[in-house]
């Protein structure tokens, strides 16, 4: 993955909707209240009904026509902040129960979603709010309406002691998950230092183990009843529905569930800190990392969004001040970032990773020196002006979606539930568009000049984290009946099930238009024009045999200047115009990306063309680069999961194959730092050229407006040299006989298991039944292996199989975090299910078959709402030669896929010749796991090295590690009921 310049980096919180600290502020914030539903006209905006019912439920309704899709919604104002003594945890254990079936569905939750082609069936939960949601197809929105009122109105009858201590088990595995990786003990050791006992921030929506085996039904039943009544919800409906449909329907599924107990609310206690703290944390990392937060003003009010402001101008750009001084001009840090973001408790958080060989004490320095400058000085008129840009662009991007978790559904049900008012995004922009430097220096005054906690991570053993001794961090809210909702009469047969859909929308993709440019390039278009965003994919073919980490480093520096910019320059023009320029590489194709506003499209493009044509490759932007990526890398390697799954391509293919490196695009420490300037220039010039390229568009633009703009800009760009010559072997290579290859964690409480083969390239014949299979095995939630290993036993957090997408021989693979006293049972039960499904007594069913193929074929309708998945969509036209009517072309092939093929193409699969990687705690999974008998048991380090006897890798041996600099805040998630379970990655 390359870098990306010009757009906001994420910390903690998106834009609008932000934060993992929400609590309820309706009528509690009264300068939120004076700007409800804001009458001014604004540029881009998301128009809403709104309307209640009578038992109090609150509704918000947007029309988007633009797919046959509707995001469903519901919030309810609970989390882990409203737990009684005792009982930390329990909010996210009892949104985990939620989706365990209902009283008229006793099954899992998502299975009539999948089956109707649903999306994004998830929930998250946070200290004040508890959200689910989905994105249906629109003639299946009775179905999601259906379920989403049966756990509203019918839940207890189908909670048992079975169901709750089964999830008792995947919430520990969750926690386990998330503290095992680098860095994982630092939200949850933030939130306690941040905010003082009793506080409803304190404590982490995980809480404690000892809580979580206290639970009882009871508590399950109490929970329910006080806060999952409808006049505790907002249910926002965003996409193809119009608000007289939306009441017909919501009424008459939601009307007769009756009203919870009022709540009375305390007023929230945003903590603002008077002194400053530090603290000092030892993990298992390979950098320091350094944290400085403030707690500060609450959500709805103009300092919130000022302090947004000026938190970009900080750290969240290239460009900005501390990314000038740590990263630039200082080299004291590989990467930095600032954001403000949360409800009522809100935080505004500096992120810096130290840099090798540096003392974090001088990266808190700078930090300061830069902050006091900015105390003192305040911004300038063009740092404010260039925040305001990219903070307006990034939402513009953010509302193409409806539905997931920073889309237009997500923005409307936030408004609603923290202030009030569904519309008050538009209070927020205007205060953000109206910000001048005298108010951001007020406001940092105000909050930044005191009260600051310093948390530095430094590399080390990994510090013990007790739990505290005493449940002090509860809440109690006081509870009377309800006397201003009331229910009506029930208006649905429950009786008979979940609606299902007699018809499904038919899928709409974009029409393609194709044009060549007199440099060679070939220039597809897609028009979409619901956003004022142009979004343009340059894709070049990559050799997948060259130099491990050279093409990803190559693309990556395309944006660390061009032209008459320096790296700085360059950040801070596409910051100026609400440009994001970037670059990915995947196996055999890499990709230069260009997101703009329509109205500055001209001079974005210009950039653009800087980018491709004229990149500089400084000598200091390729060290700072290096280190940046050498950072990653050892983040990585230091992380079990992400490290089985890098090892696992090399070994499959061989260390002497030429494609051992192809996925593997990042390289390893070594390869990168072997690499020369010379190198990436000649990369450059062979296989970054017009001739050889694709340009991909998607937006608001015609050929008529876009083809004048590309010849300008472009038109007289030619390659330089000869050609280098791409061969692309797509034979799958002889399988390697049974292989186990253990890595040590010592301490790790939970291991993470990869296993898997080669199958054949994304061209073949066979891939989607190959796909269709996957599904059945191991590939959505509702699969074999996660309904095994994560709902029936509660070993694992989720466990997903998947095949990577490629012109080659591609990895297919099993992944599985399971704890660690369960690892051999574990694989015992992969192989099984892998050899009965593939060719034993228990290959694919008829009705597994339809379901999956039926959900494939289905969600296609909805899947291409935003322009990178339509781009992304038509980049594989381009990759695998298809034909631009492939999309409809494989929606016809999924439709009368018979299960004879989908059994054909699972019996490619071959159990007895499997290879393992497994990383974990030796001293208690590899006794287990030799006594297992799957093949001949390797041990190695985490850079392939071999400690034990079998074939070895070389140190340093090329091997990927995939990631980037982000940052996982305290949300706790229900055990991602999208097709994107943790461990699995697409």
């Amino acid at each position: 993955m390359g870098i990306v310049v010009g757009g906001a980096k994420r910390l903690l919180w998106t834009a609008l909707a932000v934060g993992a600290f929400t609590v309820p502020v309706a009528a509690r914030n009264p300068e939120a209240r004076s700007h409800a539903s804001a009458a001014a006209s604004h540029e881009v905006d998301i128009p809403f009904e709104r309307f209640s019912l009578p038992n109090g439920l609150r509704v918000i309704v947007h029309t988007d026509r633009k797919a046959p899709i509707v995001a469903v919604h519901l919030w309810y104002q609970v989390g882990s902040g409203d737990e009684p003594a005792g009982r930390t945890g329990f909010a996210h254990l009892f949104e985990h129960l939620m989706f365990r079936g209902t009283e008229h569905y006793r099954d899992a939750y998502y299975g009539p979603l999948q089956r109707a082609g649903a999306t994004d069936v998830n929930a998250t939960v946070t200290p004040e709010r508890t959200n689910y949601m989905q994105v249906v197809p629109s003639t299946a929105l009775d179905l999601a309406l259906w379920m989403e009122s049966d756990r509203m109105g019918h839940l207890l009858g189908a909670i048992d002691q079975k169901a709750l201590d089964t999830e008792r088990s995947i919430v520990e595995n969750e926690k386990l998950q998330r503290r095992g990786v680098p860095y994982g003990l630092v939200w949850e050791q933030l939130s306690r230092s941040s905010y003082p006992p009793g506080h409803p921030y304190h404590h982490s929506t995980f809480g404690s183990a000892r809580d979580l085996q206290a639970a009882t039904l009871a508590d399950v039943q109490h929970w329910f009843r006080s806060w999952y009544g409808p006049n505790n919800a907002v249910l926002v409906l965003s996409g193809d529905v119009g608000v007289e449909e939306a009441r017909k329907k919501v009424e008459s599924y939601f009307g007769h569930i009756p009203s919870a107990p009022g709540i009375a609310r305390s007023s929230v206690d945003v903590a603002k800190r008077a002194s400053s703290t530090r603290e000092t944390l030892s993990d298992q990392v390979p950098q320091a990392r350094v944290h400085r937060t403030w707690n500060i003003s609450a959500r709805g009010t103009s300092d919130f969004d000022q302090l947004r402001v000026l938190a970009y101008i900080l750290g969240g750009g290239n460009a900005s001040r501390l990314g000038k001084r740590l990263v630039h001009s200082g080299r004291l840090a590989t990467d930095v970032t600032a954001e403000a973001g949360g409800q009522l408790g809100s935080r505004l958080m500096v992120v810096a990773n130290v840099r090798d060989g540096v003392d974090p004490s001088a990266v808190e320095t700078a930090i300061e020196v830069e902050l006091q400058s900015l105390l003192k000085e305040g911004p300038t008129l063009d740092e404010v002006q260039r925040a305001r840009t990219a903070m307006r662009a990034e939402f513009v991007k953010r509302i193409e979606r409806n539905g997931g978790m920073d889309g237009k559904a997500e923005v409307l049900a936030g408004c609603e539930v923290f202030e009030g008012d569904a519309g008050c995004y538009r209070r927020s922009a205007d205060v953000v568009a109206s910000a001048t430097p005298d108010q951001l220096v007020r406001v940092a005054r105000r909050w930044l000049g005191q009260g600051d906690h310093t948390l530095t991570v430094i590399p080390g053993a990994r510090a013990a984290f007790a739990e505290e001794a005493e449940p002090v961090d509860a809440v109690s809210h006081p509870q009377s009946p309800s006397k201003t909702h009331r229910a009506a009469a029930p208006a649905v047969d429950r009786s008979a099930g979940p609606p299902f859909p007699e018809s499904y929308p038919e899928l709409r993709f974009p029409v393609i238009e194709r044009v060549a440019l007199s440099n060679g390039t070939h220039v597809i278009l897609a028009r979409r024009e619901d956003v004022p965003l142009v979004r343009m994919s340059y894709q070049f073919p990559v050799d997948p045999a060259g130099t491990a980490g050279l093409a990803d480093m190559a693309f990556s520096m395309l944006a660390e200047g061009a032209g008459d910019y320096d790296a700085l320059a360059f950040a801070a023009r596409a910051e100026s115009l609400g440009a994001e320029l970037g670059s990915s590489v995947e196996v055999g194709s890499g990709t230069v990306t260009l997101v703009s506003l329509s109205d500055t499209l001209d001079d974005s493009v210009a950039l653009y063309a800087d980018m491709l044509r004229r990149p500089r490759f400084e000598q200091a932007a390729i060290e700072r680069t290096r280190a940046a990526k050498a950072g990653v890398l050892r983040e990585e390697a230091a992380n079990p999961q992400r490290l089985a799954t890098s090892l696992f391509p090399a070994l499959l293919y061989g260390l002497h194959h030429r494609y051992a490196n192809a996925f593997n695009v990042q390289g390893t420490v070594a390869s990168v730092e072997a690499l020369r300037r010379a190198e990436l220039v000649e990369f450059h010039r062979a296989w970054i050229r017009p001739e050889r390229g694709t340009l991909v568009v998607v937006g608001d633009t015609t050929l008529q407006e876009l083809v004048p703009l590309l010849e300008r800009h472009l038109g007289d760009w030619s390659g330089l040299g000869g050609i280098a010559e791409l061969r692309i072997d797509d034979r799958l290579p002889a399988q390697a006989g049974p292989r186990v290859f253990l890595v040590d964690s010592p301490g790790a409480r939970q291991a993470s298991i990869v296993a898997g083969q080669l199958v054949t390239p994304s061209s073949d014949p066979q891939t989607l039944a190959f796909e269709v299979a996957n599904s059945v095995l191991g590939g959505s939630p509702s699969a074999r292996l996660n309904m095994n290993l994560r709902e029936a036993k509660g070993w694992s957090y989720g466990v997903i199989s998947n095949a990577a997408n490629a012109p080659i021989a591609r990895p297919w693979r099993v992944v599985a975090p399971v704890q660690s006293d369960r690892v051999a049972e574990a694989m015992a039960e992969i192989q099984r299910e892998i050899a009965e499904y593939a060719s034993g007594p228990a290959p694919a069913r008829q009705d597994e078959v339809a379901r999956f193929r039926d959900s494939q074929v289905r969600r296609l309708a909805g899947s291409f709402e935003t322009r990178e998945a339509v781009a992304s969509e038509i980049a594989d036209i381009v990759r695998f030669d298809r034909p631009d009517d492939w999309t409809t072309q494989r929606s016809n092939a999924l439709r009368h896929l018979d299960l004879n093929e989908v059994r054909a193409a699972a019996a490619a699969l071959d159990a007895s010749r499997l290879t393992w990687v497994v990383v974990g705690d030796l001293s208690r999974v590899e006794a287990p796991v030799r006594a297992l008998e799957l093949g001949e048991v390797t041990v190695i380090d985490s850079q392939g090295a071999r400690l034990q006897r079998g074939e070895a890798i070389p140190s340093g041996h090329p091997v990927k590690r995939a990631g980037s600099f982000r940052f996982h805040p305290p949300v706790s998630c229900c055990a991602s009921r999208s097709d994107r379970l943790p461990g699995g990655s697409h």
